[in-house]
């Protein structure tokens, strides 16, 4: 591992997402024909495609790759696998209906393994009401572990009845569910739990554990579009809330005025991030959802969640300038936002991973 570490390095390779650099220049000019009826083709920081298939209805669509993680059990991958694929048509703001995925598995894998992932993600498309409509399922040489190779999601939603990130404007509030995160603390307590238990309770690296259960934003963001007054929504995940938002800005060619003190900061995530010297803002956050909305429904909207029993707050305004998009952090330092040149996370991960015995 660590020669491979040495190798990427050296030509200045970054672990997880490609660059929104390259994504723009090179994979955006490469889309195959073009077609009229694609009203929301592929974007940065936009997280569904969506499609007019005519008589006033559109197609969303979107698709993820889904990894197993030491430590946890194969029923959360299953869960995940649903909820994270989900999750990207959600902040769409419709409710996802059916589903596809490619499940490949090392030739060693288990029978009993095998059914409890078929068992798990089955179990979670029902709870969602999502109907699994095909899909791949095999053996192949060269995986270390079983791997979702990608879970497509998609819905049929009125034309007027969908949001894109690329909605926010001038005026807007910008809410944050459940804080900064949440998927590096739901990880890294998993995979790097023996360290943290040197340092800390045991019953706070449980809480941090439990956060796998938040690795999804589909309630969060129905429960918001059903009270009203949404205007964008974006699932923060690689390159943290700091990237989410300046994604969710760029996308909606506004500015932003963000306050780090206004943010929900669960003590889990904090002793995670801590520990392992990352910035809460830059490490990947499934689970966290960015939200503009009219400011008149804003304490609607987190009354609502909190209902549900998902805190969120108000975190700053859109601004009508695109130049001005800062965040002032806790220290009182002003930054722009912006997306991390590497999230956090990975490094921290890979390391866990060399210290696993296997």
């Amino acid at each position: 591992m660590r020669a491979e570490e040495g190798k990427k390095k050296e030509v200045g390779l970054k672990i997880g997402k490609i660059n929104a650099d390259t994504f723009d220049r090179f994979l955006l000019k490469r889309l195959g024909s073009k077609d009229k009826s694609v009203i929301v083709p592929p974007l940065t920081g936009v997280d569904a495609g969506v499609i007019d298939i005519g008589n006033t209805k559109v197609l969303v669509v979107a698709e993820d790759p889904i990894f197993t993680i030491p430590g946890l059990p194969l029923e959360m991958f299953g869960w995940y696998t649903v909820h994270i694929g989900a999750s990207d048509v959600a902040v769409m703001g419709v409710k996802p209906r059916y589903m596809t995925y490619t499940l490949l598995m090392p030739p060693e894998t288990s029978e009993q393994d095998f059914k409890t992932i078929i068992d798990s993600i089955h179990k979670t498309a029902a709870e969602l009401e999502i109907a699994i409509v095909g899909g791949h399922t095999g053996y192949y040489p060269g995986f270390a572990a079983p791997t979702i190779g990608g879970i497509t999601v998609f819905a049929v939603a009125d034309r007027s009845q969908y949001v894109t990130p690329a909605g926010a404007q001038p005026g807007n509030d910008v809410l944050l569910t459940k804080g900064p995160a949440i998927e590096t603390g739901a990880i890294l307590s998993v995979v790097r739990e023996r360290e943290l238990l040197k340092d800390y309770p045991s019953d706070l690296v449980n809480r941090a554990k439990a956060l796998s259960k938040q690795m999804t934003v589909v309630k969060d963001a129905l429960v918001a579009m059903e009270t009203g007054g949404v205007a964008a929504m974006h699932d923060a995940t690689e390159g943290g809330v700091i990237g989410g938002l300046f994604e969710m800005a760029n996308a909606s060619k506004v500015g932003m005025e963000i306050d780090e003190a206004l943010f929900i900061y669960p003590s889990e995530v904090s002793m995670v991030c801590e520990s392992f010297s990352i910035d809460p803002l830059a490490a990947i956050a499934e689970g966290s959802l960015l939200i503009a909305s009219k400011p008149e429904y804003s304490d609607e909207i987190i009354q609502k969640l909190e209902k549900a029993g998902i805190r969120a707050s108000v975190i700053g305004k859109v601004l009508e300038n695109p130049e001005s998009r800062t965040i002032k952090r806790r220290n009182g330092m002003v930054i722009p936002l912006s997306i991390p040149d590497q999230d956090p996370f990975w490094p921290a991960f890979f390391e866990g991973l060399e210290k696993i015995k296997f």
